[in-house]
């Protein structure tokens, strides 16, 4: 007779289905944890997180990263990217998180808008660098 307690492979099986289950449950409480966790986040917060952490990565690829490999990461494509993505998230966040919380990312997006302009042989005209369809010409 051959039954699961005597299967050997139908054991395996069993306890790694049981893992399995295991371990998806373990995810479903990580995840539901975390969604709580975001949810008691504002939203001004979750806004101000995303902006700063966009012009990060914009000023390392604006060559504003600090070390002696900071040439190296330089990118301006891939800056003109990210700064046109912040302007026109800014631009869009800052009626719903008030001129407090807007006017410092402003003023980040205007001094990334014109360290773009300094980094580049050829500078935009006024008007056509990044992001200035949505915050007009910077000088």
């Amino acid at each position: 007779m051959s039954t699961a307690e005597n299967n050997p492979a139908a054991t395996a099986s069993r306890h790694s289905f049981e893992e399995a289950a295991a371990e998806q449950e373990s995810e479903s409480a990580q995840t539901a944890s975390a969604m709580r966790d975001i949810a008691e986040v504002p939203a001004v917060e979750v806004i101000t997180t995303a902006a700063v952490h966009l012009m990060s990565a914009a000023a390392v690829k604006c060559g504003l990263a600090h070390g002696p490999d900071a040439e190296e990461l330089k990118d301006l494509d891939e800056a003109r990217k990210l700064i046109t993505a912040l302007a026109g998230f800014v631009t869009a966040a800052a009626p719903e998180i008030g001129s407090q919380h807007a006017a410092p990312l402003r003023d980040g997006l205007r001094s990334l808008q014109l360290a773009f302009r300094e980094a580049s042989e050829f500078p935009d005209a006024p008007g056509k660098g990044p992001g200035e369809k949505f915050t007009g010409a910077v000088n």
